[in-house]
């Protein structure tokens, strides 16, 4: 049953990305039709969110372990000086001992009070390579000193979950760097394909969910001269967002290969919980990526 219906356009920032191509999905001028076309994209995010609710694929998501924060923990305190910092970014890391060759090839995700899943775990040296850039060439780097495994916290598409994760030393710091081991469930196949001829502007992300669960914050993809607002479904089972076009600038520079990434804040009527949080043009569900690639005044 639908819960309500709303829009967002609590706008955070937008990151140009000069000559990206917002693709076949929409353009500068395709996105005036977009305008105005809500009833659509409201019919599509009905016929999503009824795929979904009550599904097999709902309830494989629900069984499984789906990141939906970060599952990299810097230091207590954080990064100590800018240079630390960049180098993070840059993926500068140097190794300057010896890495596990052995590790349990499984482990245990736990959600309380007593709910657990058993996946596969990523060894210390894959866990490594995600974190650094082989091609430091001279740059101020961190100095990886060993790895131990150990346990984090990793916000999850089922809430708080306890992970095995390696504990990596940094030189010049009392506390590990830690890197969640166990690897992803895949996402199920969704019961609903994607969108044909249906105006709307991609979802890149979701990059934020609040501790009460009761707004997120994802980015969105559109043209360099156009606002992107979201339309809000919540049902018990789901919420689906829709992404579309708030304003557009009158300009004559706007092409249709410029586009920008823009964050928007949705606040929900009723906490995110273990919904499912869907792509209304996708119809599959809003991945979790982070802060990568956004630029400083975009995070």
């Amino acid at each position: 049953m639908p819960i309500g219906v709303s829009r967002c356009i609590s706008l955070l920032a937008g990151v140009a990305l000069a000559g990206a191509s917002l693709g076949a999905v929409s353009g500068c001028g395709s996105q005036k039709a977009a305008i105005g076309s809500t009833d659509v994209l409201a019919d599509r995010a009905r016929q999503v969110a009824k795929a979904w609710d009550g599904s097999t694929a709902a309830a494989e998501w629900r069984a499984g372990y789906h990141p939906m924060g970060e599952s990299v923990q810097l230091p207590q305190g954080g990064l100590r000086n800018p240079a630390d910092r960049q180098a993070y970014e840059d993926q500068s890391f140097v190794l300057r001992g010896e890495l596990p060759v052995t590790w349990p090839k499984n482990g245990q995700v736990t959600w309380a009070p007593d709910k657990s899943l058993t996946r596969p775990l990523m060894g210390a040296d894959e866990s490594y390579k995600t974190l650094a850039d082989t091609r430091v060439n001279g740059k101020p780097h961190l100095t990886v000193t060993g790895a131990t495994l150990g346990k984090m916290s990793v916000a999850t598409s089922r809430g708080p979950a306890t992970v095995p994760a390696w504990f990596f030393t940094l030189d010049g710091y009392a506390t590990p760097l830690k890197q969640a081991a166990a690897i992803p469930s895949t996402s199920p196949r969704p019961p609903i394909g994607p969108a044909r001829d249906v105006p709307g502007l991609p979802l890149n992300r979701v990059i934020q969910i609040a501790a009460d669960g009761r707004s997120v914050t994802v980015v969105a993809l559109n043209g360099v001269c156009d606002s992107a607002a979201v339309d809000v479904l919540e049902t018990s089972g789901s919420v689906v967002l829709s992404v579309s076009v708030k304003d557009r600038k009158d300009s004559g520079n706007c092409t249709t290969k410029q586009a920008k990434l823009q964050q928007v804040t949705v606040k929900l009527k009723h906490s995110l919980d273990d919904r499912v949080l869907l792509d209304a043009l996708t119809g599959q569900p809003v991945p979790y990526k982070g802060l990568n690639g956004l630029s400083p005044s975009g995070s």
